[in-house]
């Protein structure tokens, strides 16, 4: 069954801005564990910065199917490698979900979501969507503390819903400046194996616009056919298009 949520408005867009770098690109379209993707890049730790009840943010209610002034339940954590901040992400849950059928996120402390969100079959997830986040944005404050130099005019983040059992939880990563950096680093740096260094780069699948079939890749995505011939296969067992799959692999 498709999704019935939409991370999606005026402001979030399934297709990443032109502007944005190509390490941007990527990032804000890997399907998976965004964790699972940090770890190729060194030890994550995550902290947890709030837990709480609040109100949902003005791009928020509409995506969750929530009034205005509807009570959710927040949860505000930094996922840092090496030691250093590289995102800063925000989750938000109906209240009466946060107590029901996503009462386990209140019971995760320093474990990441992604531990809950990965290993049930149960759960979808909307598409991916990103944009540019300036200092009017509340994530873009939150971020701005983890930054140690003076923050940069705008960041980049990225949101889904995973939906379980008909109850949605959105997810909002913003990711900070130490990240790029890294990855510049990294690009830039001779490999110090050259046999390695030789060898053929595998493509990371893009996945704009796919419902769920991207939430079971992993940090780097299989080659394009053997994608295919996965999503192909899953299609014709469930029923439905590759497409709108909305079930997550275990």
């Amino acid at each position: 069954m498709p999704i019935r949520f939409d991370a999606a408005d005026a402001h979030w867009r399934v297709a990443p801005l032109p502007g944005f770098s190509a390490a941007q690109k990527d990032w804000l379209t890997r399907g998976g564990s965004l964790t699972a993707h940090l770890r190729t890049l060194g030890e994550v730790a995550v902290r947890v910065t709030r837990e709480a009840v609040a109100l949902p943010w003005a791009d928020e209610y509409a995506a969750l199917g929530l009034a205005p002034r509807a009570p959710v339940w927040v949860r505000e954590v930094v996922l840092s490698v090496d030691g250093v901040p590289f995102v800063a992400a925000h989750s938000v849950a109906p209240l009466a979900a946060s107590v029901g059928v996503w009462q386990a996120t209140r019971r995760l402390r320093t474990r990441p979501l992604a531990e809950l969100l990965y290993s049930d079959s149960s759960v979808a997830r909307s598409s991916l969507v990103s944009r540019r986040l300036t200092a009017r944005h509340p994530l873009y404050r939150l971020a701005a503390r983890e930054i140690d130099d003076m923050p940069p005019h705008a960041l980049v983040a990225r949101r889904s819903v995973f939906e379980r059992h008909g109850a949605p939880l959105m997810v909002t990563e913003c990711m900070l400046p130490a990240l790029w950096a890294d990855l510049a680093s990294s690009a830039s740096t001779p490999s110090a194996h050259p046999a390695s260094a030789q060898a053929p780069q595998r493509t990371h699948v893009r996945e704009h616009g796919r419902p769920l079939e991207h939430t079971a890749s992993r940090a780097h995505g299989a080659p394009r056919a053997e994608h295919e011939h996965l999503a192909d296969r899953g299609a014709h067992e469930s029923g439905h298009a590759p497409a709108t799959d909305s079930k997550v692999k275990r």
